[in-house]
């Protein structure tokens, strides 16, 4: 038990290191490993001389110390191995006078790259640099040319990209700059995962690049990239049609390129997105199926007139054949956490066989953890870490009991015609019980991650499991194997086509399953979700409690599934200005309603604002329904994100400066998409337009009025321009309005505001003197991405606000931006000051 509990420490100091907004020096490092390395030796030299001198007190106490004092020093090793760890790696950043300037690099394709509808991604290896300074490992973003815009076909019919594949060696001209994504409260952190695979720069290609050379040999991961190219080649030709095909190939490689959103978000909400993935059972399956086939002929073989058994035992030569195979696998799927995790564990089991080493499960899942850690301290900031080996452990646990009682019964029932029959009742049950485990067990930190809780998962994967496990993937994997033989293109679509037809029966159902109400999980503080998981331990490990009725343990997930979300009270409001890019996203909540002032941008035909960014953060804070919609005009970066937002929650009124449903009608068609559900009601959003809601008044200032839906008219100056006024403090909201428009508000007796979001992203075209004075704000809000190619906000714009004497919050410099209007105050704070950690850096 000593042993499991310093790997938890060392797991927790580990952990702890990457909670860190700034590392430590090396010195602080050396001097604290100094003194707790003198302090353990002390301990143990004390405890030795107590042990000699047995029947005294104090050598009790010594040996009580002892295993607080290992995970004291596990936990330190743990935190000091990462912390250099993450010290070398931010030495590898990008050179603070490269950045946003174009570097001729010479770079080797180091990943299977990812073809977009407006451009090529790849990952890529850094050997020559002009100017120097770039880091070892970087993006590349290949753009397409002549893209047509967002409503582009998801695939041209000729790509404009040639042939690129991993161990290419490419000259080109890359504009350089460090990592930067969307930063949201209790939102996913993309900087996190670029930093954990290395890559500390992403480039945007100009002009036309060079292809040198290739170097097809050289290293592990070349050699793995390129035969995941070369079996998605050969796969390709039977998936092009099937409206799954993408599914299959994940399930095969790994490589879930071209997976469709919807169908991603049909897995999420049935709880199987673990089965549609390379999983660990994916890869024991076929480590399984390798063993028994080497083990059945090395019993059969036979060299030099000796059967090879009589030579090297049988089961020793399968689990070697099984560690090969998972290993070599693994590198086809990608090598992700799942399947480290699963290679980790496999091969501590064929460790403990050779040495012939009797190892319980737990002790196998912890020396897993070590050897994950270990090549990989990063790998503890995804989810799918700590996921994974849960429901490992949940396994394990569940399995152990329900093979103790099935023991237990066997010895106390007489050997009847029945027991055969028993026994498949007893498995049945067995497999239902760990699925019921498994869901539960995984709901807190599902509900973490995803605010909400499936609750038709065990449902779900009951049949997917069966259907998936034994049917689909092992006919994915026989169609990759067929694929790459030639002259079996008809064997390789017979197997797709069967391969398919069973997966698409299967979503039949779990669409419909999908399309039932999930339960909400509002984010909460972490007490309630650590809560959930301790009361889960509780309840499924004999040992963890001494309780005789553990079953009531399962009522701790209640405060996580009953937690409401925080709400301000009447006359009180907040707002949350989304880090939506270049865009404009606000969402303003008062005691008993929600209101929607713009919805992001469109990027893709199956990529936007809304569903990437706003549907999560309304899950989050609780919002399952929206009372007012407002879409300040029709340009993408305001309106693109509406339809993924109405699809995903309803909303009761919508406003707008054009006709918002005829605007949604014809995007539909240039989708080709399905009808979207529209708002209950529609109105245009007119001067002198009020309502009020929970003590807060909400006003129309402009457009004075429906001028909007005449042609002619500029969207920009056409923008809606909204005032909220609470008990305590007041906001404006000013879409993309221009100086005119501004004028034109100031002479109609405009009154000053507490917060201010700037007109047009901080546009030289507004923000002028006399709407700066007037206004005078204490905070102004910009809304901008990061190196944006308008060059917003102009310095001019954030001088004349800073003149002013009004605090500056800028989305691309400090991420999402809240505000809480109170009684007792005004507070704003930015998603970087409150959870900024040592991978974000400087902003530049």
């Amino acid at each position: 038990m000593l042993g499991r509990a310093t790997v938890v420490a060392g797991l927790a100091g580990v952990l702890g290191a990457h909670r860190l907004a700034d590392l430590p020096g090396g010195g602080a490092l050396a001097l604290a490993s100094c003194v707790l390395g003198v302090a353990g030796w002390a301990m143990w030299r004390a405890h030795a001389r107590a042990a000699a001198r047995p029947g005294r007190a104090r050598a009790g106490v010594l040996a009580a110390l002892r295993g607080p004092m290992l995970c004291l020093l596990s936990a330190w090793s743990g935190f000091v191995f990462t912390v250099l760890c993450a010290q070398t790696r931010l030495d590898q950043s990008l050179a603070a006078i490269n950045v946003d300037k174009v570097s001729r690099v010479t770079l080797r394709v180091d990943s299977l790259p990812r073809l977009q509808p407006d451009r090529l991604d790849f990952e890529a290896v850094v050997l020559d640099a002009h100017p120097g300074g770039a880091p070892e490992r970087i993006r590349v973003r290949w753009p397409a040319a002549g893209w047509r815009g967002p409503y582009a076909p998801a695939r041209p019919p000729e790509t404009p990209f040639p042939e690129v594949k991993p161990g290419q060696v490419w000259r080109m001209a890359l504009v350089l700059r460090p990592v930067r994504a969307a930063l949201n409260f209790h939102a996913f952190d993309a900087e996190a995962h670029a930093f954990a695979a290395g890559i500390r720069a992403q480039g945007s290609v100009r002009g036309t690049p060079e292809w040198l050379r290739d170097e097809d040999w050289a290293g592990l991961s070349v050699i793995a990239g390129r035969a995941r190219h070369a079996v998605r080649e050969a796969m390709a030709p039977s998936l092009r049609d099937l409206r799954y095909g993408p599914v299959l190939r994940a399930l095969a490689i790994g490589d879930q390129d071209g997976v469709d959103d919807a169908d991603w978000t049909v897995f999420n909400r049935t709880g199987i997105t673990h089965l549609v993935s390379i999983s660990g059972s994916h890869i024991t399956m076929l480590a399984g199926a390798a063993a028994l086939a080497v083990s059945f002929l090395w019993r059969r073989l036979r060299w030099r007139g000796r059967v090879l058994a009589e030579r090297w035992p049988a089961r020793r030569a399968g689990a070697v054949a099984a560690l090969l195979t998972a290993w070599l696998y693994c590198l086809l799927a990608g090598w992700g956490v799942p399947a480290r995790r699963t290679f980790m564990m496999l091969a501590v089991v064929a460790g403990a066989q050779a040495l012939q080493l009797r190892i319980s499960g737990s002790r196998v899942l912890a020396l897993a953890a070590v050897a994950v850690v270990a090549t990989d301290p990063w790998s503890v900031l995804s989810g799918g870490f700590w996921l994974s080996f849960l429901a490992v452990a949940v396994l394990l646990a569940v399995g152990a009991r329900a093979q103790e009682q099935s023991a237990a019964s066997d010895r106390a029932a007489a050997v009847t015609p029945r027991l055969r029959r028993d026994r498949w009742l007893r498995g049945l049950k067995l497999a239902t019980r760990l699925q019921w485990a498994v869901t539960w067990a995984l709901a807190a930190p599902l509900a973490w991650t995803f605010h909400e809780v499936s609750l038709v998962s065990p449902l779900a994967n009951a049949y997917a499991i069966p259907v998936i496990e034994l049917l689909v993937t092992p006919l994915s994997l026989l169609l990759a194997a067929v694929a790459l033989a030639p002259g079996m293109e008809s064997v390789a679509a017979i197997l797709a086509w069967l391969a398919h037809g069973l997966l698409a029966l299967m979503m039949r159902p779990t669409e419909w399953l999908a399309a039932l109400p999930a339960w909400p999980v509002p984010a909460g503080p972490a007490w309630v979700y650590l809560l959930g998981m301790a009361g889960v331990a509780v309840a499924l490990w004999p040992g963890a409690c001494p309780l005789r009725h553990r079953a009531w343990a399962w009522f701790a997930l209640v405060p996580m599934l009953l937690w409401p979300p925080d709400r301000p009270g009447d006359g009180e409001w907040d707002l949350h200005a989304l880090d939506v890019g270049q865009g404009s996203a606000l969402l303003i909540r008062t005691a008993r309603h929600s209101l929607l002032f713009d919805a992001g941008a469109r990027h893709a035909r199956h990529a936007d604002e809304g569903a990437r960014t706003v549907v999560p953060a309304l899950k989050a804070l609780g919002v399952a329904r929206l009372d007012a919609l407002i879409v300040s005009h029709a340009d993408l970066d305001h309106a693109g994100g509406v339809r993924s937002v109405l699809a995903a929650v309803p909303a009761r009124q919508a406003f707008a400066s054009f006709d918002l449903e005829s605007w949604l009608r014809a995007e539909t068609l240039k989708l080709g998409a399905e009808t979207t559900p529209l708002p209950q009601a529609a109105s245009p959003c007119r001067f002198g337009d009020r309502w009020r809601m929970d003590g807060v008044e909400f006003e129309f200032l402009w457009p004075l009025d429906a001028r909007a839906r005449r042609k002619g008219v500029a969207a920009n100056a056409s923008s809606c321009v909204l005032r909220i006024r609470g008990a305590h403090h007041s906001l404006l909201l000013t879409g993309d309005i221009e100086r005119r428009a501004e004028a034109a508000l100031v002479e109609r007796g405009l009154t000053p505001a507490d917060i201010v979001v700037v007109a047009h992203h901080g546009s030289r075209t507004s923000s002028s003197a006399a709407f700066v004075d007037v206004v005078a704000a204490r905070h102004v809000v910009f809304q901008v991405g990061a190196w944006n190619r308008h060059g917003h906000p102009d310095a001019a714009v954030v001088a004349r606000w800073r003149r002013a004497g009004a605090g500056l919050w800028r989305t691309d410099l400090q991420g999402g931006v809240d505000a809480r209007s109170r009684a007792d105050g005004l507070a704003l704070s930015g998603a970087l000051d409150a959870s900024r950690r040592y991978w974000h850096g400087r902003r530049f």
